[in-house]
């Protein structure tokens, strides 16, 4: 569970850390406070290729887990059972090699 969460804070840690400080800093009103940090973190989360990997294989959970905050933006909390699937997902993707060089290339 905790791999996504390292992934995504050593890649997009500046982004991280200044979206979780605005969420803290407005409990009632983070989703609309702090919507532009949240694509800061969204647009540095896409761009990554071990990131996108992930996104990828796991899809459905993300798209859930997604869902899930929309339907629930008063109550996050509600939704962690969608991000322990998608963490849950996330820890099985194999990143080895991801970002290194061209798929196909080089020796397995």
């Amino acid at each position: 569970m905790q791999a996504a969460m390292d992934i995504t804070a050593k890649y997009c840690h500046k982004e991280m850390e200044e979206y979780g400080s605005c969420v803290a800093s407005n409990p009632s009103t983070w989703h609309q406070s702090c919507h532009e940090l949240k694509m800061k973190v969204a647009q540095c989360t896409s761009s990554h290729p071990v990131i996108q990997k992930i996104r990828q294989d796991c899809s459905q959970q993300f798209v859930e887990f997604e869902r899930c905050l929309k339907e629930n933006q008063n109550q996050p909390t509600s939704c962690s059972a969608h991000v322990a699937r998608f963490l849950g997902c996330a820890e099985t993707v194999d990143i080895s090699g991801v970002g290194k060089e061209p798929a196909g290339i080089g020796h397995a």
